[in-house]
């Protein structure tokens, strides 16, 4: 059990590394991600849990492990944009401005990079980290993936409540979702605390959704 949350956190934190390269790149300033505080994205850690349980049989086939993990990639951010938004009424990521992408939730540029991900991920990643933990002895492995469990849960929890402050701005003057409302949203939220500010800045795109219905 604990080799399995060793495989998840391992890829929740590389993918973090990942997304904070990529975007601060673009922003040309260090800009953490992530919905969490800590340095951890935990959509990666599943996608790799996914693909390391689900698609050995595919090991021999390097074409057939890319299109599988090219399909599962998209399914699970597609599902995971979409239980968000419904979870938070905020649209996370967005790309509609994307050539090939589905509601705006999945691209054939990222997607790809999930196939190309899922190869690194089988035939180079897996066998090094693997060999990592056959050197440590069980009872010190065990007691550090114990350590980051507890950091790792209690970083969920406080998560949580920060982001749940979406929900409480919800409660607004404006009826309709424009980009008023999304601005209105966003200062409220710069205003609440640090923790705030930084989740704006990791998701800048980041669009709030009213659902009231205005009165006619």
């Amino acid at each position: 059990m604990l080799k399995i949350f060793y495989i998840f956190i391992i890829y929740s934190i590389l993918g973090w590394f990942m997304e904070v390269v990529i975007v601060s790149s673009k922003k040309r300033k260090i800009t953490a991600r992530g919905f969490l505080i800590g340095p951890w994205c935990p959509i990666y850690g599943f996608g790799a849990l996914f693909i390391t349980l689900l698609l050995k049989k595919y090991y021999n086939d390097p074409i057939a492990l890319f299109v599988m993990s090219f399909l599962m990639g998209t399914i699970l951010e597609y599902v995971t944009s979409y239980l968000m938004e419904k979870l938070f009424h905020a649209r996370w990521w967005d790309y509609s401005n994307h050539k090939f992408q589905i509601n705006g939730r999945v691209s054939l540029t990222t997607s790809l990079g999930f196939g190309l991900l899922g190869l690194i991920l089988v035939y180079i990643l897996n066998p090094f980290f693997l060999r990592i933990i056959q050197n440590i002895p069980s009872i010190i492995f065990c007691i550090i993936m114990i350590i980051i469990l507890v950091i790792f849960l209690t970083d969920v929890i406080a998560s949580y409540k920060i982001i749940s402050n979406i929900k409480i701005t919800k409660d607004t003057n404006i009826k309709d979702f424009t980009e008023q409302y999304n601005e209105k949203v966003k200062q409220i939220l710069k205003n609440k605390s640090i923790f705030n500010r930084r989740l704006l800045n990791a998701f800048p795109h980041l669009k709030f959704i009213n659902n009231k219905k205005t009165p006619k």
